[in-house]
């Protein structure tokens, strides 16, 4: 892999949908990069430090969420000078996003008086009111020409079905929830998937009409669902929860047909790969080295002060099972107990999708959905942090707030030590063709890319190989 040197940032880091341009927030400014060349390619400031940044889908506009104000501010690439501003007054900002044309803005009220959509063609608004959620809760066709906002009044949960052309409401119809939790069309737009809040496991689907198609509950009296991911096929609904289970449905009869469990004991017979991260000393030969007792001393001394972080490296070592995993017991006297299936995503030929259980914050678990196995764990010495799938191949990236940085396929995994002093790795995002991977310090970030050999290299290589063997 290369990296980049490393660049000042204090807040939101993201790439610009066409994966061509990189917004970072630093303090009030906000500075847009090449990707290629990492020049700067624009700077605008804001009236105060930005907390949000989202790219329009056209990789035109950009918008600035100060929240602290609140107040959005949008800019345009192409058009430096034009500038738009959106302030709510009393009522606040506790979340804005774009739509699909990229010329409107949705925001969403403090406490979920209302949700506004702002029109940059012609200056109109138009308000949904009580939406469920701040941040989530919307949901937009892959199309881009409908969207499913969900809202309660009268103690009932709601989904609202609107024109992204007229943002007129098409259609609102109830649905059979406690509390609403979340909301996502399917990657066909054929039909909407509705969970439950954690204190009811009920996952509903619906037809875009109103129709409930499925009813799932897969047990009662224990907390619910955590995540739910579509897979980008469209045929695989993941769900997982408190229980420490990811439970898989189809889109033909929406039945369950695997349920993968995170045991913390990894016994025979498993096909699964075992990886554990471990040190790798530098393997150095001190034997004919003569030093002066002075400086020795004082090696030792800075060595003792400083730790070798700067110089460690790691590496796996492939276990064999049975393995127990660390795991911690969650706390159960306070909310939100760091237990069940908190990160869960699929890779992007629906093939494979990984999991991490918050109770064993150390392990990745990788699942083969063709073999209905687990493919893979990964072991690692410190909590896994992010992780994120290659956009155009099963290659899984993700980092641990330290200083390496952690990848996995399906012919095996790897430790890649990033050579910045000082940095560790707290978050990560591939841009949209998988050429450029964004690496986020506390302060700084860099970016990274994983260098291939070129065509005619691997040609030459295939042509000795053919030549070593006649």
């Amino acid at each position: 892999m290369e990296f980049t040197e490393a660049y000042k940032q204090t807040g939101p880091c993201c790439f610009s949908p066409d994966g061509r341009y990189l917004a970072v927030a630093v303090d009030y400014r906000l500075v847009v990069r090449d990707v290629v060349s990492l020049k700067v390619v624009q700077l605008f400031s804001c009236v105060d430090k930005i907390s949000f940044l989202d790219w329009a889908p056209d990789s035109e506009y950009i918008l600035c969420g100060l929240y602290k104000r609140p107040m959005v501010q949008a800019w345009s690439l192409s058009q430096p000078d034009w500038t738009c501003k959106i302030d709510e007054g009393p009522a606040g900002i506790a979340y804005a996003r774009w739509s699909p044309d990229s010329r409107h803005i949705l925001t969403t009220s403090e406490f979920q008086l209302r949700l506004t959509v702002w029109s940059l063609v012609n200056t109109a608004c138009i308000h949904v009111q009580w939406p469920k959620h701040a941040s989530r809760g919307v949901s937009f066709t892959k199309d881009g020409k409908f969207a499913a906002i969900c809202t309660r009044r009268d103690c009932k949960d709601y989904v609202n079905l609107l024109s992204c052309h007229s943002w007129e409401i098409m259609s609102v119809f109830a649905v059979d929830t406690v509390d609403l939790a979340g909301v996502e069309w399917s990657p066909d737009d054929s039909a909407i998937v509705v969970w439950d809040s954690l204190l009811e496991y009920k996952v509903l689907i619906y037809s875009p009409d109103g129709r409930c198609l499925f009813k799932y509950l897969a047990y009662e009296s224990g907390l619910g669902v955590k995540t739910v991911a579509w897979s980008p096929c469209g045929q695989f609904l993941a769900v997982g929860s408190y229980d420490q289970a990811v439970r898989t449905l189809n889109h033909l009869t929406w039945k369950t047909f695997a349920e993968f469990s995170h045991a913390a004991s990894i016994r025979n017979p498993t096909n699964a790969a075992i990886f554990k991260e471990v040190d790798d000393p530098w393997q150095l030969d001190m034997s004919e080295l003569c030093l002066s007792e002075g400086f020795s001393r004082n090696m030792q001394g800075n060595g003792a002060e400083n730790g070798t972080e700067g110089g460690s490296r790691v590496k796996y070592a492939v276990m064999d099972a049975p393995i127990t995993l660390p795991s911690q017991k969650p706390v159960t006297d306070k909310p939100n107990p760091k237990q069940g299936i908190g990160m869960l995503s699929w890779s992007s030929d629906s093939h494979y999708f990984f999991t991490r259980n918050d109770n064993m914050p150390t392990a990745l678990w990788i699942w083969d959905i063709c073999r209905l196995d687990l493919a893979a764990v990964l072991v690692q010495k410190d909590p896994i942090r992010a992780a994120a799938w290659d956009p155009n191949c099963p290659r899984l990236v993700f980092c641990t707030e330290s200083p390496h940085l952690y990848m996995w396929t399906p012919s095996g995994a790897c430790c890649v030590n990033v050579p910045l002093p000082n940095f560790r790795v707290v978050d990560l995002k591939w841009n949209s063709d998988g050429t450029c991977l964004l690496l986020k310090d506390r302060d700084s970030f860099c970016c990274a890319a994983i260098v291939s050999p070129l065509p005619e290299e691997e040609e030459a290589d295939q042509s000795d190989v053919t030549s070593e063997d006649e």
